[in-house]
């Protein structure tokens, strides 16, 4: 087996409530472990916070067919015509990155807080989350509907510390019975990607490529698994 393809074997775990590393964030995890229709959560923080992790693992939580997520991708049109529809067959939809909103779009999630607001107290009711990449106060949108994303909860996303990093490695290297040395998880954290998708799914392939070649995981075979794959990381770093 390649290293290119031990490492491709091993996509970023599906986002969860459970597998997200907290930190700093348990106010905001908590909240949208006990979110309920009639609620709003704005989350923002900057890149690598963990806020599409957290708005699709939350969409992933609740009844099939009954959540909602849109992106960036998707058109302004369909949130429109979910919000004047005669009846709201979500009990929970999730916008992502409203910072990339265009004029259609802005107008399209005015007019959907307002229907939320509406159907707060009717058995039709949903939850809102959203995520953005500043603060509501801060966000290049319309008034309006600035005003409007900090009506309920907000939270801000902190990003995690390299020791909240370290014990997640750490946590998943010990799950799949694959030991870190303190060396290892160093280089990784001053080396490679700091995403957390992307440093669970290089402990995966490190597990792999440690019982193909039967030997335990050092950092030189670490390095000969990145070497040959092509992964990126940082080598400037003499540490």
């Amino acid at each position: 087996m390649t290293q290119q393809l031990i490492l491709d074997l091993a996509p970023p775990t599906p986002p969860t409530l459970d597998n997200f590393i907290s930190g700093a964030n348990h106010a905001a995890l908590d909240a949208l472990r006990s979110i309920e229709p009639g609620r709003a959560i704005y989350l923002w923080g900057s890149a690598g916070a963990g806020r599409t992790h957290l708005l699709k693992a939350v969409g992933q939580s609740g009844e099939t067919g009954k959540t909602r997520y849109f992106g960036k991708q998707d058109s302004p049109r369909a949130m429109r015509e979910l919000a004047t529809a005669n009846s709201m067959p979500y009990a929970l939809i999730a916008i992502d990155d409203v910072q990339h909103l265009d004029d259609d779009g802005q107008a399209a999630l005015f007019t959907l807080y307002n229907r939320w607001r509406e159907l707060a107290a009717d058995p039709q009711g949903f939850a809102l989350v959203l995520t953005g990449d500043r603060s509501p106060l801060a966000m290049p949108v319309r008034e309006d509907l600035r005003t409007r994303l900090g009506w309920d909860l907000v939270y801000r996303l902190e990003l995690l510390s390299d020791e909240d990093r370290a014990q997640a490695l750490r946590t998943r290297a010990q799950e799949r019975g694959l030991q870190l040395s303190p060396e290892i998880i160093h280089w990784i954290l001053t080396h490679y990607d700091r995403d957390m998708g992307r440093l669970c799914a290089l402990v995966d392939a490190l597990d792999r490529y440690s019982l193909a070649r039967h030997r335990a995981m050092t950092l030189p075979l670490l390095k000969d698994l990145l070497a040959g794959s092509g992964a990126a990381c940082d080598t400037t770093n003499p540490n």
